[in-house]
């Protein structure tokens, strides 16, 4: 299942070893779970998880390993079709236009609030947590 992974996941993912930010992550190398990545949003994570003081605990080196890792999973995919503006932020219409190229139905993220209207694209906007118990139902 192809899916977009919001940056406030992969900190969320990196801060804490118990949310299900980590577990998505952990689930990643299966063959259930196909992220979808593009220039823009490769670079915003990056930049993102290099702010200082964001991931105390975290070198320059780790941040690197953990980005060549999560990268070497994704698909890369090229956005040849702006949908903007569509939703209030920029940065989420980056997102929203990654999961419409890469036919990915599924964002992940924790602000699914800023993400209003895109279930009539056809692309559902979940938290990572719903998202595991979509991918691993009881």
């Amino acid at each position: 299942m192809r899916v977009v992974i919001d940056t406030n996941v992969l900190v969320s993912s990196l801060r804490s070893r118990r949310g299900a930010s980590f577990r998505l992550m952990q689930a990643f190398g299966s063959t259930q779970i196909e992220p979808v990545i593009s220039p823009p949003l490769c670079l915003e994570y990056e930049a993102v998880l290099r702010r200082p003081g964001l991931l105390p605990g975290f070198t320059t080196e780790d941040i690197d390993d953990f980005l060549d890792y999560f990268l070497s999973e994704c698909i890369e995919c090229h956005i040849h079709f702006l949908w903007r503006p569509h939703l209030p932020d920029p940065q989420d219409d980056l997102v929203l236009e990654l999961a419409l190229a890469g036919g990915a139905p599924f964002i992940v993220t924790h602000n699914v609030r800023h993400f209003p209207g895109v279930n009539d694209l056809g692309i559902r906007a979940v938290t990572p947590a719903e998202f595991l118990r979509i991918l691993f139902p009881r």
